[in-house]
């Protein structure tokens, strides 16, 4: 960082400065030092690229090796800057074009073969349409006639970006360019104007609860941690996001890892502590790339260390790799992995707010909690508590994922209703198929079936209908999905992820996910007394369940019969054909598939016969064949290789 700009950043910590543009206006001259931090005042064109995990899987890689190729073989001045995921992670590749004074264009699917013709096109102040998504709103730079704008496509019109305000449109590896956009201004006020308890009062007052699943209120356990004696405290960021379909945490990070910094900050001076630490997967490597940046150039800026802003804070900050275990997620498996122990839960109480890490007071939150603090600091707790409903406030941050047409980085107000996330803003099922339902919560949450899409999303509603909010996670399924088969995935997921350390978590999913697989299997499976088996099992799955409700040590364990309990609730009808009928109406469960010839349509080439693996299939060549079903392992062979649509599945 030039010693020029390290000035300007510093001046723009300074109480005389937060003072000024709070009571009389910005400060002219300081400004316009602002304004060339900002990569949109830029005198040349800028290209920025999308580059989080999603865009690089996409080939955004490639994509702009080859953009840098062409601008330097053709001697263009331009920059090319990597930003994080905007969201819309299905029209990846995503490529940002603005020329100077005008607004930035966005493009979608831009790949190494199509990236030079927009490219030159856009230079020539001509835009291709194909690719366009639309033209982001400035009020200091011209707009593009005739070209819609950004906010008003149908996945990002209904969203209130709070957390993901910078997300793709910042670089994240900048700190110049994050405080040009007001970025550590909440950290400066926060110190220079704020008493700790101030501090815990105004995020009471805002109504944050935690965004990682539990959804307690955020003010409140800080005061827990505040509030007892201690001569060290700690505050940790829980990076560990383990639920299947969700990358909110991951793309937050990777997008405005300053953003979460300054919110850990804020954090740690609330609760009186001066360690922290931040509690990531090792398979975030992009992501903790981008945090050890930004911890770097925090701590060049004297925002990390003693005595920060001279206000006698001190604070420090520790990256600490997880090695992906599910159970992990929870609270005091976490500590117990931080302080080099097996991450394993303890019984609460005492609650880690009381006796923590190293047996300290110490609050964890995860990325996106502590991404909403500087908001709200800036803006005032009044301007959190008017967005979302009475007892769920603010925004939440959902990976869409699974079937349906636009997947990606979704930010709602709470109290939006589950119809408008799911068919306005991802544009619904794809391929054209029927809606099911929405598995919220990952695997500790539940399904939802589409009698129910007109709820609210907040924490009570999503509660009565048997679901939760968890972090974020939300997989739109289909028709063709079976939800007997939806439930034994997660619960082989939970099953496998059990710490073990208590036996109704640890013997009970495994139990429940035996049931499972025996609702799945056919008749030539068993033997003896295999049915009466099976029939004496199934009776027992909703009271093991049940139990290991009641009885498991942690949340997870606690959690864990969610899957199976909420299909069974909406989904009875699919339990009962395959328990009773044992069939499977999507068509999933292969023991259960029956396959039939249809002798009109049977040409007698003998394909199927020939590639069979159990010899299962009959008949003469050109005459029509059939199928021994005992026989048949309903393995599909045969529809695969039949060249006539002659073979259907029961």
């Amino acid at each position: 960082m030039r010693k020029d700009q390290l000035q300007i950043l510093k001046q723009m910590l300074s109480l005389e400065f937060i003072r000024h543009e709070s009571e009389n206006g910005q400060n002219k001259e300081l400004q316009i030092k602002i304004n060339q931090l900002k990569n949109s005042h830029s005198p040349i064109p800028v290209f920025y690229v999308g580059a989080g995990t999603c865009g690089l899987g996409a080939g955004a890689d490639r994509m702009m090796q080859r953009l840098v190729s062409y601008l330097t073989e053709n001697e263009i001045q331009a920059k090319v800057v990597e930003v994080g995921c905007i969201g819309l992670c299905s029209d990846e590749p995503l490529l940002d074009v603005q020329l100077p004074g005008r607004t930035r264009l966005i493009f979608r699917k831009v790949t190494e073969n199509n990236v030079i013709s927009i490219v030159k096109a856009v230079l020539q102040g001509k835009i291709p349409l194909e690719n366009l998504l639309g033209q982001h709103t400035s009020q200091e730079l011209e707009s593009w006639a005739n070209i819609p704008y950004l906010h008003e496509h149908p996945f990002f019109a209904p969203q209130k970006r709070w957390v993901l305000k910078n997300c793709g449109l910042l670089d994240p590896t900048s700190v110049e360019e994050y405080m040009a956009y007001g970025g550590y201004q909440a950290l400066a006020r926060t110190l220079q104007t704020m008493t700790p308890l101030e501090v815990c009062d105004e995020i009471e007052m805002s109504g944050l609860r935690g965004r990682g699943g539990g959804g307690f209120p955020t003010g409140r356990k800080w005061k827990f941690a505040l509030n007892t004696p201690a001569e060290q405290r700690y505050m940790i960021c829980n990076a560990d996001e383990g639920d299947p379909g969700a990358f909110m945490d991951r793309a937050i990070i990777e997008g405005d890892p300053h953003r979460v910094l300054e919110g850990l900050m804020i954090a740690a001076y609330a609760i009186g502590a001066t360690k922290a630490y931040i509690y990531i997967r090792a398979e975030y490597p992009l992501a903790i790339a981008r945090l050890n940046k930004a911890i770097e150039q925090a701590r060049e800026l004297g925002l990390i260390g003693e005595n920060i802003l001279d206000s006698g804070f001190n604070f420090d900050v520790t990256i600490k790799k997880g090695a992906g275990a599910f159970v992990c997620g929870e609270e005091t498996a976490l500590i117990h992995s931080i302080e080099g122990k097996r991450g394993m839960p303890r019984p609460r109480p005492p609650y880690p707010a009381v006796n923590g890490l190293f047996q300290k007071p110490s609050v964890i939150n995860n990325v996106e909690t502590l991404a909403n603090i500087p908001e709200i600091i800036l803006q005032g707790a009044s301007a959190f508590a008017q967005i979302g409903t009475e007892k769920s406030k603010g925004t939440k941050v959902f990976a869409l994922s699974g079937k349906i047409e636009r997947t990606g980085l979704v930010e709602i107000p709470m109290g939006t209703r589950l119809w408008e996330l799911v068919f306005t803003i991802g544009g619904g099922v794809s391929d054209g198929r029927t809606f099911k339902a929405v598995q919220i919560g990952g695997p500790s949450g539940g399904c939802i079936p589409q009698e129910h899409l007109d709820i609210p999303i907040d924490y009570e509603s999503l509660k009565a209908v048997g679901a939760m909010m968890g972090s974020g996670g939300l997989v739109v399924v289909d028709d063709k999905t079976c939800m007997v088969d939806l439930a034994k995935f997660f619960m082989d997921f939970i099953q496998r992820e059990s710490c073990g350390k208590c036996i109704p978590c640890r013997e009970g999913t495994r139990q429940m996910l035996e049931i499972l697989n025996i609702i799945s299997r056919g008749r030539r499976s068993e033997s003896g007394y295999d049915a009466l088996e099976r029939m004496k099992s199934i009776m027992y799955l909703e009271r093991l369940a049940e139990v290991i409700k009641d009885t498991s040590l942690c949340g997870l364990g606690q959690s864990a019969p969610n899957p199976v309990l909420s299909t069974l609730r909406w989904f009875r009808d699919e339990y009962d054909a395959h328990i009773y009928e044992r069939q499977c109406a999507a068509g999933v469960c292969a023991e259960l598939l029956t396959f039939e010839i249809i002798a009109d349509k049977c040409k007698g080439c003998t394909l199927c016969a020939l590639k069979c693996p159990t010899q299962a299939i009959y008949g003469d060549r050109k005459a029509p064949h059939y199928i021994v079903k005992e026989k048949c392992i309903g393995c599909g062979t045969c529809v695969e290789v039949c060249n006539f649509d002659a073979i259907i599945v029961k």
